[in-house]
């Protein structure tokens, strides 16, 4: 079940990231409700996860998700290019968060 978690908050923090960036400094309403309450359930989720997960597999995972997520995000909606370097670094990042996965032992 952390991992679940560990999952949903790291996703949790693409949207927190993504939010704060169409805050424009927390000059508009929405945007900025969005980014703390993504941000608070984001951490939550986290240190729920560090119960049983490693500090810094958990870590490492959470930030992995939310990097890859928001990259793309910003490619696909936001405007940012697409290069095949980018999806490939992306997809090696993702790879790097299932690896971490895999070896982390009983849990």
């Amino acid at each position: 079940m952390s991992w679940v978690i560990l999952v949903i908050a790291g996703v949790l923090e693409a949207v927190w990231a993504t939010a704060l960036g169409k805050s424009d400094g927390f000059s508009r309403l929405w945007p900025t409700l969005v980014f703390v309450i993504a941000l608070i359930l984001s951490m939550i989720g986290l240190a729920v996860a560090m119960r049983t997960i490693p500090t810094g597999t958990a870590y490492a995972v959470w930030v992995g998700i939310g990097a890859a997520l928001t990259v793309a995000w910003a490619m696909v909606f936001g405007g940012e290019d697409i290069s095949v370097v980018k999806v490939l670094l992306i997809i090696g990042l993702v790879g790097c968060v299932v690896g971490l996965k895999l070896v982390d032992g009983g849990h």
